[in-house]
C-alpha cells in the first residue's frame, strides 16, 4: 500500500483508526471457546464490527506464537479474512523484529512475502544492517520503534549524547540514512508521550507515525493530534483492549464496533480542523 492510497483510506473514511488485535484466548468471550478456533472467530466478529471505523489493523504476533501452530494458523486465517474481505485495511505485523542481516532478511520474506503483511515493526538496536533487509519490498512499509510508551523505554531512549541529544532522536536522524523515506518508514511513538511528538516532527515531519497508547493506557488523542498531526494527518492511532474487551458478552462484537465508532468521530473532528 502506498503512502497516497493510506492517505485516501484516512480522508474517505475520516479516521486514522488501527485496531489492535492483541487476542489472548483467555479474555475472549467464553461462549467462542466451543468454536474450532475460538481466536479467529473472536478475530472475524471484531474485524466485521470494527471495519467501517477503521483503516488498519495490528494483530501482535507474540498473542498468536503463544499459542504454537494453532495460533499461528488463527493469525494466518485472521490476515487471509482481512485480505479477502477488507482489502483496503492496512495490516500491520507487530512483530518488533531486528536482527543481524541474514536474519532480518529471513524475517522479511516470512511478513511481506508469505503472511503478506503490509508493514512490520522493527527493533534498531541492531542498526543499519538489521533494518535494511525490511526495507526492499516496494509497496511495503518498516515501522521502526522510535520513543515507546512503556515505563521502561525512560532506560535508554532518553538517554542523551554529549550534544545532549536523546537516543530517539539519534535513532530518527540515523534512520533516514539507511534508505528510509516518507514512502517506506514510519515510527512508533508512544501516545503516553505526547509532548514529545512536536519534537519528533522536526525530524521526520513527513512520515506517518503509529501512535499506541491510546484507550487503555491513558493516552490522550486530543495531544496526539495537537503535537503530531501534519498536514496530510501523518498519524496512525493504535487502540486495542479498550475496543476488543470492551465487552464479554455475546455481544462483544457489537460494543467492540460502537467503541470503534466513538473514537473515529472524534477523529474526524481533527481531520475536519
Amino acid at each position: 500500500m502506498t503512502r497516497d492510497e493510506l492517505y485516501s483510506n484516512i480522508m474517505r473514511k475520516e479516521s486514522f483508526l488501527c485496531v489492535g488485535l492483541d487476542t489472548d484466548i483467555k479474555k475472549i468471550p467464553l461462549h467462542l471457546l466451543d468454536a474450532e478456533d475460538p481466536v479467529f472467530e473472536f478475530n472475524k466478529a471484531i474485524i466485521d464490527a470494527t471495519a467501517p471505523f477503521t483503516i488498519a489493523y495490528k494483530p501482535n504476533i507474540a498473542f498468536y506464537e503463544a499459542n504454537g501452530l494453532e495460533g499461528m494458523k488463527s493469525l494466518y486465517r485472521t490476515i487471509d479474512y482481512i485480505r479477502t474481505n477488507y482489502p483496503d485495511q492496512f495490516i500491520i505485523a507487530d512483530a518488533k523484529r531486528g536482527d543481524i542481516g541474514n536474519t532480518s532478511k529471513m524475517y522479511a520474506r516470512c511478513f511481506f512475502e508469505d503472511m503478506k503483511a503490509d508493514s512490520v515493526t522493527v527493533a534498531p538496536y541492531m542498526g543499519q544492517d538489521s533494518v535494511t533487509p525490511f526495507l526492499g519490498y516496494e509497496g511495503r512499509w518498516v515501522i521502526l520503534l522510535a520513543l515507546t510508551s512503556n515505563k521502561g523505554a525512560d532506560d535508554f531512549q532518553y538517554i542523551q549524547d554529549p550534544d545532549g541529544t536523546p537516543l530517539y532522536q539519534n535513532v530518527l536522524r540515523k534512520s533516514l540514512e539507511w534508505g528510509g523515506n516518507a514512502d517506506n518508514m514510519m515510527y512508533v511513538v508512544g501516545a503516553t508521550r505526547a509532548e514529545m511528538l512536536s519534537d519528533i516532527r522536526k525530524t521526520v515531519p513527513d512520515s506517518f507515525l503509529l501512535v499506541p497508547g491510546i484507550g487503555a493506557q491513558g493516552g490522550s488523542l486530543a495531544d496526539v493530534c495537537k503535537y503530531g498531526m501534519n498536514d496530510r494527518c501523518g498519524l496512525i492511532v493504535n487502540s486495542s483492549r479498550a475496543i476488543i474487551y470492551a465487552d464479554s458478552t455475546t455481544d462483544f462484537a457489537k460494543v467492540a464496533g460502537e467503541k470503534a465508532e466513538q473514537v473515529q468521530k472524534e477523529m474526524a473532528t481533527f481531520l475536519k480542523k
